[in-house]
């Protein structure tokens, strides 16, 4: 799904964002890219999603080089990721219905399409009800989801997300991380970028440590007996 070879990322001659780094993420796999600030782990993220172009080495998604596609292709390559920023991002003058729509009406879906996808991914997230409520009128938790819904809406094979809970309390972190599992057990691989090592505990998962660019260890998937299995029809109470 996801390789990174001898990848580098150097903004200047001073600064190295990333360094050498080699990555394998398999199809379906859930994984925390955990580190420090500044340890690179954003500049990972948008690598892998396009949004910046390594110094070195190969970014391979899906079976595309990255380095090597044309930039009229990455609109299509993206339509098959989501990516979930810590800010949000939301438009404050539309509802939450609306700016999920927006990644529908990028498509050129037609608008009964749009109307059936938005009210279904909402209604997973458990914000049907908040579905004509303005971003700044809806909770952190709740701006967070309309983020993750936006991001999925396309049902990507692969979710990307920054922080997504960096600006939530402890009971709103785990409404989200089980978010996630559930569309983990979709089929959907994640990817979360996250300094929080208590987000770490929340499921037994893969976690690549970044520190100063560089990966410093991956430990793989923890046996947690006491683990509550994750249905892939299970709903988000909201």
């Amino acid at each position: 799904m996801i390789q990174l070879i001898q990848v580098s990322k150097n903004y200047s001659s001073r600064h190295s964002a990333l360094t050498d780094i080699n990555l394998k993420i398999e199809k379906g796999e859930f994984v925390f890219i955990y580190g420090p600030s500044g340890a690179g782990k954003t500049t990972l993220l948008k690598l892998i999603f396009g949004m910046e172009s390594p110094t070195k080495g190969e970014v391979i998604v899906n079976g595309v080089n990255l380095r090597k596609i044309k930039k009229s292709y990455l609109p299509g390559l993206r339509r098959k990721m989501g990516f979930v920023f810590q800010d949000f991002r939301l438009l404050n003058y539309r509802t939450a219905f609306d700016n999920v729509a927006l990644a529908l009406e990028v498509t050129g879906a037609k608008p009964k399409e749009i109307k059936r996808k938005v009210q279904q991914v909402l209604k997973h997230v458990g914000l049907l009800s908040r579905m004509n409520i303005l971003p700044p009128a809806l909770s952190g938790g709740e701006q967070q989801r309309v983020a993750i819904a936006r991001a999925i809406v396309n049902e990507p094979l692969l979710l990307l997300a920054d922080e997504p809970t960096g600006n939530l309390d402890a009971e709103l972190t785990k409404e989200i991380i089980k978010l996630f599992k559930i569309i983990n057990a979709w089929g959907t691989t994640i990817v979360i970028a996250t300094h929080d090592q208590n987000l770490l505990n929340f499921t037994p998962t893969k976690v690549v440590a970044l520190e100063r660019g560089k990966i410093k260890g991956v430990l793989l998937p923890r046996k947690n007996p006491g683990e509550d299995f994750i249905s892939a029809n299970t709903p988000l109470q909201s």
